[in-house]
């Protein structure tokens, strides 16, 4: 009994992480600005995500915004969908990014293809797991760990107008990686390649 109580709150636990990054990670707005003390009260003591969400708070939105838009759509190493890492433009992405289709299903929900985003897209991962299925969303995760890690690097190396190192954004991917499980030799390998020669080139 007392096994399954910890693993409760530990599930408890990792869906608020997840809920949280799921916001935070997605573009910034005035009603994202508005529920910043909501979600800081979801994860007390995460100095990781209180250091994001300070950032938010104490930033003007257009500045926040601008820097969201230069990090995440005109930087590709920070790309927030989890196929690119693994397959880039390829035509393999598209039987990928049906089974983050497939998986959803199976936690019971239909992805909305009207929302006009992929259904790969990190925020939309962490936010089915957080209030759908965590073991699925876990799966999705743990099966792209090795693109959850080169966003993690991308953006704890980023470089700053002023000269430091870091994206604010770091804060949210270094939350999230405590709660996944250590990278294995395979994964390691796989973020060394994607160091290295970057996504999958399409062949001709």
């Amino acid at each position: 009994m007392l096994g399954r109580s910890r693993k409760a709150a530990r599930v408890r636990d990792v869906r608020a992480v997840w809920a949280v990054c799921s916001a935070l990670l997605d573009y910034p707005t005035d009603e994202l600005v508005a529920s910043l003390d909501d979600l800081e009260r979801l994860v007390p003591g995460n100095a990781h995500l209180a250091a994001l969400i300070a950032h938010l708070r104490d930033r003007p939105l257009r500045e926040v915004q601008a820097d969201y838009v230069a990090t995440f759509d005109h930087a590709r190493k920070c790309a927030l969908y989890l196929t690119y890492f693994a397959y880039g433009d390829t035509r393999r992405r598209g039987a990928a990014l049906v089974g983050f289709k497939e998986t959803y299903r199976l936690g019971g929900v239909e992805w909305d293809e009207e929302t006009g985003e992929l259904p790969d897209h990190l925020c939309a991962v962490l936010q089915f797991g957080a209030t759908v299925d965590a073991a699925l969303a876990a799966g999705l995760l743990t099966d792209h760990r090795a693109g959850v890690e080169m966003l993690r690097l991308a953006l704890t190396g980023w470089r700053n107008d002023d000269g430091t190192t870091g994206s604010p954004w770091a804060g949210a991917l270094l939350a999230l990686c405590d709660t996944l499980p250590e990278l294995r030799g395979e994964e390691a390998d796989a973020v060394r390649r994607l160091v290295e020669q970057g996504p999958p080139a399409e062949d001709v």
